[in-house]
């Protein structure tokens, strides 16, 4: 492997291992301080975004989990109160999702603690210049990659 070809793996293990290292962080401080796993959040806050209930076919696909672990997971939230499940109108084989009282509290409390987490390790560790040009290019990666993945499916 030439020499070019070594900095631009280890540029973009800079850049998994940043991001690796801040989710774990992140996902620390979640179940410290609310009793609750990053991928619980991950959920609550997209039963939020959706409005309204999502299939869990849909919360599924949108997690990238199996439909297994996303039944196991669900099954974990609704015990705890955070969601419930019920079947669709029309289609009972179809499960909904929809965030309960306590789950809106929970995700309220979780965007605090998450907020105050990456204000700390994220933004902190920048100057506001600095964080500006990371997302501006953070932001051309992805669409870069949304556009490749487009035309391989």
């Amino acid at each position: 492997m030439g020499a070019g070809a070594d900095g631009v793996v280890r540029e973009f293990g800079a850049l998994l291992g940043a991001a690796a290292l801040l989710e774990r962080i992140a996902g620390r401080e979640l179940e410290r301080r609310c009793g609750i796993r990053h991928v619980m959040f991950e959920v609550l806050l997209r039963l939020s975004d959706a409005g309204g209930p999502l299939t869990m076919g849909r919360l599924a696909e949108q997690m990238i989990l199996t439909s297994g672990g996303t039944t196991r997971l669900v099954d974990r939230m609704e015990e705890a109160g955070y969601v419930r499940r019920h079947a669709a109108p029309g289609d009972r084989r179809r499960q909904l999702v929809e965030l309960t009282d306590a789950g809106r509290a929970k995700l309220a409390e979780a965007l605090r603690v998450h907020a105050a987490t990456l204000e700390r390790h994220f933004a902190g560790p920048l100057a506001p210049d600095q964080r500006r040009r990371l997302v501006e290019t953070l932001i051309v990666l992805r669409e870069h990659a949304r556009r490749e993945l487009g035309s391989l499916g």
